[in-house]
C-alpha cells in the first residue's frame, strides 16, 4: 500500500481481512509502497514518513503478524529500483499507455500533475516489485487482474530475451465488497471521500453525517429505499443487529435520513474503537521502525537472490 494518506474502510473491508488469513497458507510479503507514493506526492514527499509509520500499526492491530509475514519499506530494498530499470528497458511504450488504472487516474485524480514518465511507468515498478520475489501468486481483486496480466507479459518478455529467470506469478483472486465513499464514487484517498480506521467519534460523525443517501427521498414523509441507500450498505458491511430494523423503519417512513445516520455514525464509531486502541500501542516508541527493519533485512536476502540470477542471465 501507498503511504499518501490513512487508511479507511475500504482497505479494512476489501483487502486487510484476507491479507491477515493468507498468512495461514503462504508466506506473505507486505510492503509499504513508498517510491510509488513519491509518483503522485513528489510535490510534498515528507508527509509519507508519517503515514508510513501509521499504515504499518494499522496492519499490525488488524493481523497481520510480523512474526509470520515480512513487513518492510520498498525504498528500503534498492534491489526494486535494479530490476525496474532493467524491466523498464524492455517493456514497449503501449504496455503502459493501455493500462486501465493510469487512465482512471489520469481521469479521476484533480490538482496534481500526472504526466510525468514516472507516473506512466509505474506498472513496470509494480511488476519489479512482485517479481522480485519470485512471488508464485498475488491477491488481486477483478480491477487489478489488468496490473497482474501486465507484470506475466513483462516476465515473458524478459525471459524470451535471457532465459526462463522469472516466474509467471498467478492470481489469487480475492471477492471484496464494492465499498462506496461518502459521494457514491469508489472510496479512495486521493478522492478524500473515506472514513479512516484512526476517524474520532466526532470525526465519524461529522462525516457520516455529510453521506449521500436514498435520492428519491426528498422529503422525511418520503418512503426510503434502503437497497440503493449507500447509508444503509455501510449497516450491512457492519452486520448490523438493527439491520432489519433501520430497513423496515426507512420503508415505512419512520425513520428519517438524519437519525440513520446518527445511529450509523455511532456503531462505526464502536467497531473502530478495538483498532484505535492497538493503533496507539503499536505507535509508541520505536516498534514501528524494528518491525521494518527486521523485514528489510529478509526482504533484501529474497531480492538479492534473484538479482543475481538475473544479473547471471544477463551476462554481466
Amino acid at each position: 500500500m501507498r503511504p499518501t494518506g490513512p487508511l479507511h474502510l475500504g482497505h479494512l473491508f476489501g483487502v486487510l481481512g484476507r491479507w491477515a488469513e493468507l498468512q495461514d497458507d503462504y508466506r506473505c510479503f507486505y510492503m509499504i509502497a513508498d517510491w510509488h507514493g513519491l509518483l503522485s506526492e513528489y510535490e510534498d514527499p515528507g508527509r509519507m514518513r508519517e503515514y508510513t509509520r501509521q499504515v504499518v500499526a494499522e496492519w499490525l492491530s488488524l493481523g497481520i503478524d510480523p512474526g509470520r509475514s515480512v513487513i518492510f519499506r520498498q525504498s528500503e530494498v534498492k534491489e526494486h529500483l535494479d530490476l525496474y530499470f532493467i524491466l523498464s528497458a524492455i517493456t514497449p511504450l503501449p504496455w503502459l499507455e493501455r493500462c486501465p488504472t493510469y487512465k482512471e487516474q489520469m481521469n479521476e485524480i484533480k490538482g496534481r500533475d500526472l504526466l510525468t514518465y514516472g507516473f506512466l511507468g509505474y506498472p513496470a515498478l509494480q511488476a519489479a516489485d512482485i517479481l522480485v520475489y519470485r512471488a508464485d501468486a498475488v491477491p488481486v481483486g477483478d480491477d487489478q487482474l489488468p496490473h497482474l496480466e501486465l507484470t506475466r507479459e513483462i516476465a515473458r518478455r524478459f525471459n524470451h530475451f535471457y532465459g526462463k529467470v522469472l516466474p509467471l506469478p498467478r492470481a489469487l483472486m480475492t471477492k471484496s465488497p464494492r465499498i462506496l465513499g461518502l459521494d457514491n464514487r469508489k472510496m479512495s484517498k486521493s478522492y478524500g471521500n473515506f472514513i479512516a480506521l484512526a476517524d474520532s467519534p466526532e470525526t465519524i460523525a461529522k462525516k457520516v453525517a455529510g453521506m449521500i443517501t436514498d435520492p428519491a427521498r426528498v422529503y422525511r414523509r418520503d418512503p426510503g429505499h434502503p437497497e440503493v441507500c449507500n447509508v444503509y450498505s455501510y449497516y450491512r458491511l457492519l452486520e448490523s443487529a438493527g439491520l432489519a430494523a433501520v430497513a423496515e423503519e426507512c420503508r415505512s417512513a419512520r425513520r428519517g435520513c438524519s437519525e440513520c445516520k446518527k445511529q450509523l455514525a455511532a456503531e462505526l464509531a464502536d467497531f473502530l474503537a478495538p483498532v484505535r486502541e492497538s493503533r496507539r500501542h503499536w505507535l509508541e516508541g520505536r516498534r514501528i521502525e524494528e518491525v521494518l527493519e527486521a523485514g528489510a533485512v529478509a526482504a533484501r536476502r529474497e531480492a538479492g537472490a534473484t538479482m543475481e540470477a538475473v544479473f547471471s542471465a544477463l551476462g554481466w
